[in-house]
């Protein structure tokens, strides 16, 4: 449920009733970074651009299933792209104001309006094979896998249902805190768990077939004296590779955890709007002053950070090739040496902020900005 009466505060929005802060509601005090001048050393282009409609005050990420990308916009328009040469394969009007990006398998595509309604496509046709009502409205990525839709609704409620029918096989009802980000802790499903980031710190692991916890792991502990200094909820998606899930925090930590037991293996103080990268050797995080850094993924040890994007509002990272490659509020890519943290080539989109996290598809990278360009990238 919605209140109408907001109180603003430095970089974020408070909305009472709701009780949740926006991280992205509201302009930083300290003007974005100036872009520095520098040789690029990685050649980058656009490969294509297709205009699939705005993304309004949301965030939408596209899914990548094989060599089709399935986006949407706030207005209910969800498209299925050929990866290849963007061409269009299908487009749907659901009618629905969307409240969240795509997610997908080889046989559905999920979204989820603005009032809880869970929506499936055929992945092939997009025909509207069934829809769901959840208990409020959905912000997180719906997750597909393992023949398993799996959403969280803002009041905590987390719902797995079957993806081929709708049905509903389980639920679980978690607590809020009193006050919370109104962001999109993410969902990932892989090899029988459900994996769903939580406020308060929470990194939860479930079965996918029953619902019931195998572990729960703190990312980070609540502390400070007010309500709104002990705010440390998980922010955006998890990342997983191997036996590592990663997460980070608003005014928490970022930390890795082992899949099999929940045992944290490393953590470091950190505040994040936006979820970590991953790669064989690293974890690469934006946090919310714009300030790139790279973490060693074995034990967490520091191997370089980068300054030079500060309060340009950050996607999250992701590795790409030689590269961690993020995009910031004006719309560019920016792409740095997973290495050293030197940044090795520039991009400008379509001048609109770059919230989603950047797809790898391949060899291509796929963003989505907020003014509604999807485009392809590739590398040298």
């Amino acid at each position: 449920m919605r209140n109408p009466l907001v109180v603003v505060i430095p970089a974020l929005l408070l909305i009472a009733g709701c009780s949740s802060l926006n991280p992205f509601a509201a302009k930083p005090k300290n003007s974005p970074a100036a872009l520095v001048s520098f040789t690029p050393t990685m050649a980058v282009r656009i490969l294509w651009s297709q205009s699939i409609g705005k993304a309004g005050d949301q965030i939408f990420k596209p899914a990548v299933n094989k060599e089709r990308i399935f986006a949407a916009n706030q207005s209910g328009e969800i498209v299925c792209i050929d990866a290849t040469n963007g061409s269009m394969v299908w487009k749907t009007k659901t009618g629905m104001s969307l409240s969240t990006g795509v997610g997908a398998d080889d046989n559905v595509v999920v979204v989820a309006s603005s009032d809880g309604l869970v929506l499936a496509l055929d992945a092939a046709t997009g025909q509207t094979r069934w829809k769901h009502q959840a208990s409020t409205e959905i912000l997180s990525l719906p997750a597909v896998g393992n023949g398993t839709v799996v959403v969280r609704s803002v009041d905590n409620r987390i719902v797995a249902l079957d993806a081929e029918s709708g049905a509903r096989r389980w639920y679980l009802q978690r607590n809020a805190p009193s006050l919370a980000l109104r962001s999109s802790p993410g969902i990932v499903v892989d090899d029988g768990l459900v994996y769903v980031g939580l406020p308060a710190g929470r990194l939860l692991a479930l079965s996918v077939l029953t619902g019931s916890p195998r572990w729960e792991a703190a990312i980070a502990e609540p502390k400070g004296a007010t309500e709104l200094e002990r705010v440390s909820d998980v922010s955006g998606e998890p990342v997983l590779l191997g036996r590592d899930i990663c997460a980070s925090t608003y005014q928490g930590r970022v930390a890795c955890v082992d899949v099999g037991n929940g045992t944290l293996r490393w953590a470091r103080e950190l505040s994040a709007a936006v979820g970590p990268g991953i790669d064989q050797r690293y974890v690469f995080t934006a946090d919310e002053k714009g300030n790139l850094q790279a973490f060693a993924r074995e034990n967490g040890s520091n191997v370089w950070r980068n300054t030079s994007l500060s309060w340009r509002s950050l996607s999250a990272p992701v590795s790409f090739g030689r590269a961690v490659a993020v995009g910031d509020s004006q719309g560019y890519l920016h792409f740095f040496s997973r290495e050293e943290g030197a940044l090795l080539a520039r991009l400008a989109t379509d001048g609109s902020a770059i919230r989603a996290t950047p797809v790898v598809a391949g060899s291509q990278l796929i963003v989505q900005t907020q003014d509604g360009k999807l485009m392809a990238i590739a590398s040298e």
